[in-house]
């Protein structure tokens, strides 16, 4: 299946099977351990008032990616999937150019890389000039897992709007996540 046939399906089944997925910017990233998913029919999902400057990206069709500043301060990493939803790649365990990230974040235990959306866009690079790039082409390099991981999955965090919906996934075990999954 081609990348943009994979994001062609629906924001959950993506969000789901990106996690244990392998993602570098530049050579520098690792596992995919934590996203979750936003759909325009749901208030909290940045499409859902219809295009705007800001969110145009999420109109480019599947397999781009949209970033976003969140508050003004953290850049932000979505991948676009059918109907202008995304997911946003919150968290990832560290494995290649864990210096460079190192350096990026001016830490140095890997656990506190790339475990939020923000820190994980400042430690990969990511800024506005990767808005509406597409994710199968460099810079990126996304490998699917070939087997599906065991999942988590619980309540989206970080909003207000329609937070009670059961789209963040967690790769099970992993100390690699934004915040703890509650048990069910």
């Amino acid at each position: 299946m081609s990348l943009t046939s994979f994001f062609a399906q629906d924001v959950t089944t993506v969000a789901r099977q990106l996690v244990g997925a392998r993602f570098l910017v530049d050579g520098v990233g690792g596992t995919i351990t934590e996203t979750e998913a936003y759909h325009p029919a749901e208030p909290a999902s940045h499409a859902h008032r219809g295009q705007t400057p800001r969110n145009a990206s999420m109109f480019l069709g599947p397999g781009h990616v949209y970033v976003y500043r969140s508050y003004g301060l953290h850049w932000c990493l979505n991948f676009v999937c059918a109907d202008a939803s995304a997911v946003l790649i919150r968290a990832l365990e560290p494995t290649d150019g864990i210096e460079k990230m190192s350096e990026r974040r001016g830490l140095s235990a890997p656990r506190d890389l790339c475990t939020g959306p923000g820190k994980l866009a400042e430690a990969l690079g990511i800024g506005k000039a990767h808005d509406g790039l597409r994710i199968d082409a460099p810079p990126f390099r996304l490998d699917l897992a070939g087997t599906p991981h065991p999942v988590v999955v619980g309540p989206r965090i970080g909003i207000t709007r329609a937070a009670d919906l059961p789209w963040r996934f967690g790769l099970a075990g992993s100390p690699y996540h934004s915040r703890a999954f509650r048990p069910s």
